[in-house]
């Protein structure tokens, strides 16, 4: 199994989807090594060693993003997943996963020269693929296994449950050095309706929660066997079904864990009890995906909840003095001047401690957005999007950069990746040689207050932070 991500911007990000697969496997008979490229210096040199020592019949390789998605300075990982392929597909069959794959399986396919690919959550039909590899078998009608060469695959088939990720052939020390947590999962599926979002095409729309007790096991685990002290909850959105998140809470709290974590929650669902449980159970940070401070760009991008809902949520962050964090996404149908000075004037009224910018939205083949930019012309009908395009059209996310590029500009707590305000490559390896805990915009924010208090003459880019090269936070 070769977890093919490098991307190290932020942070380096446990590869959590082949620890899924490590358990069906196991149980299929199957001997499993891991190859994680994300700490290989000289890939090449570590695919050819691991191919030599174990001599496989199959490789999987796991594609966790297709690109950085940051408007303007994207950057594709297509290249490094057709060099990995070209690596291992004259030594054995190759197979392609993970969620990135699932976005363009066909593409990819095309692109790498891979043998074939599974579209969607692996741990069921993955079995049946190898077994059907290793007899010789066509792979013709399995779900979401797609062929090269063409054919239309069967439709993925979302399993019923959510299994327990095994973390044995994993570094997890140190991705909790380097990333700053320890990334765990409750839940798969989101029944909401955000237009730019890949997540119910993934994972389904129908929410299914892990077992309150396996979850629980897995936390202790980790503390445990891996000195883990930090976890960020990497669902899609913690606090849905809100009485799933506090039977998870409650159970955090009975257990003793001691550890601090945080999680991406929607404004329309912490409340009041939900959220002292939180705080009781370690939670210290908060990611609120508000994406707008405008009632009708929240319309226009589909969110589920008011603007009165968001300045809730927020009261109750401040009053508990736990970090937050607010997500802003410029560029949806209808943005215009007015709606970003509503996203401004919101986030200069509740005073977080971070506000996460991305300029333009990354298009994705079967979302809301990916309708509303084919009648725009912004994508012609069957355009491969394997390579990113963003909405809106190009003369458009410029001019709403440089709204808020000079509004970025002006606040120290605003990070804008992609414009480089308030963050850069540099900035960010300095804080992993540290070894933070915690989501990196805590840092980054505290460093923002501190630079509030104390000012040092430097040569600074915009927002008055040395900007070295462009940087990614997402």
């Amino acid at each position: 199994m070769i977890s093919a991500n490098r991307e190290r911007d932020p942070s380096p990000v446990f590869p959590l989807g082949l620890a899924y697969l490590v358990e069906p496997l196991e149980r299929a008979g199957h001997a499993s090594r891991l190859l994680d490229l994300c700490f290989e210096k000289d890939v090449p040199a570590a695919v050819r060693q691991a191919l030599h020592e174990t001599s496989p019949d199959v490789v999987l390789v796991s594609i966790r993003n297709l690109d950085n998605v940051t408007w303007p300075t994207h950057r594709s990982y297509v290249d490094g997943v057709r060099e990995v392929v070209a690596l291992c597909r004259e030594r054995a069959v190759v197979v392609l996963g993970g969620s990135g794959f699932s976005l363009e399986p066909a593409s990819l396919l095309a692109a790498t020269g891979a043998h074939c690919g599974v579209v969607g959550e692996g741990e069921e039909v993955l079995p049946h693929v190898l077994e059907r590899i290793e007899a010789g078998i066509p792979l013709q009608g399995l779900p979401g296994v797609v062929i090269g060469g063409g054919g239309k695959p069967a439709s993925p088939r979302i399993p019923a449950s959510v299994g327990t990720p095994d973390r044995s052939l994993f570094d997890v020390p140190r991705y909790l050095t380097e990333g700053g947590a320890a990334n765990v999962q409750t839940k798969r599926g989101c029944p909401f309706g955000c237009v730019y979002c890949t997540y119910p095409i993934l994972e389904g729309s129908l929410v299914r929660t892990r077992p309150v007790a396996d979850v629980v096991r897995e936390l202790r685990t980790l503390v445990d066997d891996h000195g883990v002290d930090y976890v960020e909850f990497c669902d899609d959105i913690f606090n849905f079904p809100e009485a799933a998140a506090r039977q998870l809470c409650e159970a955090m709290i009975a257990d003793g864990l001691r550890l601090s974590w945080s999680a991406f929650v929607n404004p329309g669902h912490l409340d009041a009890r939900l959220f002292d449980l939180m705080v009781r159970a370690g939670c210290d940070a908060v990611e609120l995906g508000t994406d707008s401070g405008s009632p009708a760009m929240l319309r226009s991008l589909g969110k589920s909840f008011t603007v009165e809902e968001v300045r809730e949520a927020s009261r109750l962050c401040l009053d508990a003095g736990v970090a937050t964090a607010h997500y802003l996404l410029f560029g949806g149908p209808g943005e215009d001047e007015g709606t970003i000075a509503e996203s401004v004037a919101l986030m200069d009224e509740l005073a977080p401690d971070a506000v996460i910018v991305m300029v333009g939205i990354r298009i994705y083949a079967g979302t809301a957005l990916h309708a509303v930019a084919l009648r725009e012309e912004v994508v012609a009908e069957g355009q491969s999007l394997l390579e990113p395009v963003f909405y809106p059209a190009e003369p458009d996310l410029r001019r709403i950069a440089e709204q808020v590029a000079q509004e970025a500009g002006r606040r120290r707590t605003w990070i804008v990746p992609g414009l480089e305000v308030n963050t850069s490559a540099g900035v960010l390896e300095m804080l992993r040689r540290r070894q933070q805990r915690g989501p990196i915009w805590k840092v980054l924010g505290r460093r923002a207050s501190w630079r509030g208090r104390t000012r040092t003459a430097t040569t600074a880019g915009p927002g008055g932070v040395p900007a070295p090269g462009p940087a990614r936070l997402r």
